[in-house]
């Protein structure tokens, strides 16, 4: 409720506007009756009808305008809160933790910015001035039946408490099954994302039907979910509509009744029948609102769950302390006694220690599950160490802002993801303000000319979804054009030549040293013929350091490394790393 009242309270004064409107067109409302009556009463003395005829038709209109006007200001408002709220959610969600990321499904996330966003909307700009224009409008009415004749407003009010009372019941239910169904929505959401995501791998392996099953199954759960939802609002919707009707067939036998006895006239029963009429719009508004109110405080629980989550801070270059955190040069890193482990989990890092000299070229091997990867996510600080301490140029990494430390840092990632848009928009993705001159320069570096030249836009090209219109290769070049364009100081590679022929390759072996760049690199490759002519190579074991040396000093003395490159000779283009048991 306090997510809600944040929101609208922003649009006070609007709402307040809607509010006046919706009144005003129920008063106009109310009137009618009484301006009906009088219709009827000249009508019966033979009078003039022209006044009486000339208010009514200004009461209909009036009130259909400010309903029309007021409807408009209402959706027009609750646009407006739903792109404070996106974007509000957009700018917390971009910032989440990585750890936070991995554990949450992005279908989820996403349904909660788009489905969930629409009904705090109705919940919090429409539905209030319905409750309060519903709510009025339904004692407005009552107190003019019982101005018409007290007898018939008694019997109104107690069929529609008996009638209509238990209906009010469901509230919570509804409520409940509005989480449920959003959730569920949810769901839907990440099964999708799960399959369109790996499009290619569920296609390659003929898992179409599994994946629709999984699908399916989510859709299921959401049909059901809704089902239960619509059942209990129809029951609440149904007791109003049914209290209604007895208390018309009530007033209309008991009304009956006393105007054939003569102690009521005509006029003063259609007036009280077209007030009881008057009665269900009000009634029906005010109902669909509770519903609204109900769905909006589900979808805000799972909005307000979402500003909860933890996000990194000083990501934003303005939000960072105007001090020096990091050298301009290559910097040297440091990692002293860190360790590394996710909650309720055993350690991936245990005491890793070892020294990369500003400037040079280390590079990390190791097994699946060494610690390689998260030695990199400590230095990009996606991470942060539970023991000891990653140091650049002396200064600990806890102690520079993020966006100060990542200004300075390459990445290039295994899988070399490219985000949909145009070839020239990720390639600016960390440098948006290079220069013609230094797109060019890199593009000639990373062997992209000749890409360039054959798309049908250059550079503006689209990439399609995730890069789909380019080839392995041709990501990775891209991302590795992207991480030299920021001209890191510290460049972190992460096998960073996975998918690039052997003349690619050799081709980009001194950009990716860091020797045409000036940078200090740290590599993470299984392919010895990456690493060999490293500076250093730190071999990681469980997550320790097992040892640390050159490729001539490391066949000598280490056998888990030596047999790497026994089995990397018969087969050079084999990853092994991963297979090789460790010494005994």
């Amino acid at each position: 409720m306090r997510y809600l009242l944040r929101h609208a309270s922003e649009h006070r004064r609007l709402l307040a506007t809607c509010l006046l409107l919706a009144l005003l067109g129920s008063a106009a409302g109310l009137a009618q009756p009484l301006a009906a009556q009088a219709v009827i009463d000249v009508l019966g003395r033979g009078g003039a009808l022209l006044t009486p005829v000339l208010l009514l038709s200004l009461l209909v209109v009036g009130s259909a305008i400010a309903q029309g006007v007021n409807a408009y200001l209402l959706d027009r408002t609750g646009e407006h809160m739903v792109l404070r709220i996106r974007r509000e959610l957009a700018a917390h969600l971009v910032r989440l933790r990585i750890p936070v990321l991995d554990a949450r499904s992005p279908g989820d996330l996403v349904t909660r910015a788009t489905s969930d966003t629409g009904l705090v909307r109705h919940a919090a700009t429409t539905a209030p001035v319905h409750l309060v224009n519903g709510a009025v409008g339904i004692i407005g009415a009552l107190a003019l039946m019982a101005v018409l004749d007290v007898r018939l407003f008694l019997v109104t009010v107690i069929v529609l408490v008996v009638v209509g009372a238990p209906a009010a019941l469901v509230l919570p239910r509804i409520r409940r099954a509005s989480e449920d169904a959003q959730a569920a929505v949810g769901a839907v959401g990440s099964s999708l994302d799960r399959a369109l995501g790996a499009a290619r791998t569920v296609k390659a392996h003929g898992a179409e039907q599994r994946e629709q099953a999984v699908i399916d199954a989510a859709s299921g759960r959401a049909f059901r979910a809704g089902v239960v939802q619509a059942r209990w609002e129809a029951v609440m919707l149904a007791g109003a509509e049914l209290a209604l009707q007895v208390s018309f067939l009530v007033v209309l036998a008991v009304g009956g009744g006393l105007v054939a006895t003569g102690s009521m006239t005509v006029a003063t029963l259609v007036a009280f029948l077209l007030y009881l009429f008057y009665l269900a719009n009000p009634l029906t508004e005010l109902t669909t609102a509770v519903g609204s109110v109900q769905q909006g405080l589900g979808a805000a629980r799972r909005l307000a769950e979402v500003e909860t989550l933890p996000v990194e801070d000083g990501v934003d270059p303005q939000a960072a302390p105007a001090r020096p955190a990091l050298a301009p040069a290559a910097p040297e890193v440091v990692f002293d006694d860190v360790r590394f482990a996710h909650p309720g989990r055993p350690e991936v890092l245990r005491g890793v220690r070892f020294t990369v000299p500003a400037g040079s070229r280390v590079a990390l091997v190791g097994a699946s599950g060494a610690g390689k990867s998260t030695v990199l996510a400590l230095l990009l600080r996606f991470l942060e160490p539970t023991g000891g301490s990653v140091r650049l140029d002396g200064t600990d990494l806890a102690t520079i802002p993020r966006s100060v430390l990542r200004e300075r840092i390459g990445l290039v990632e295994q899988d070399s993801p490219v985000l949909d848009g145009t070839l020239r928009e990720n390639l600016l993705l960390g440098a948006p303000q290079a220069t013609d001159d230094e797109l060019a320069e890199v593009l000639r570096l990373t062997r992209l000319t000749k890409l360039v030249d054959r798309l049908p836009q250059g550079l503006d090209t689209p990439v399609g979804a995730r890069g789909v219109t380019l080839s392995g290769g041709e990501r990775q070049r891209v991302t590795i054009a992207r991480a030299l364009l920021r001209r890191p100081g510290l460049l972190l590679l992460d096998e960073a030549t996975a998918h690039l022929d052997s003349a690619t390759e050799e081709a980009l072996h001194e950009v990716l040293a860091g020797r045409s760049t000036g940078s200090t690199v740290i590599v993470v490759a299984h392919r010895l013929r990456t690493v060999r002519d490293a500076d250093a190579i730190v071999v990681l074991d469980a997550g320790r350091v097992r040892a640390v040396g050159t490729h001539e000093e490391l066949v000598t003395t280490d056998e888990l490394y030596r047999s790497l490159a026994a089995a990397q000779s018969t087969a050079p283009r084999r990853d092994v790393l991963g297979t090789v048991p460790p010494p005994s």
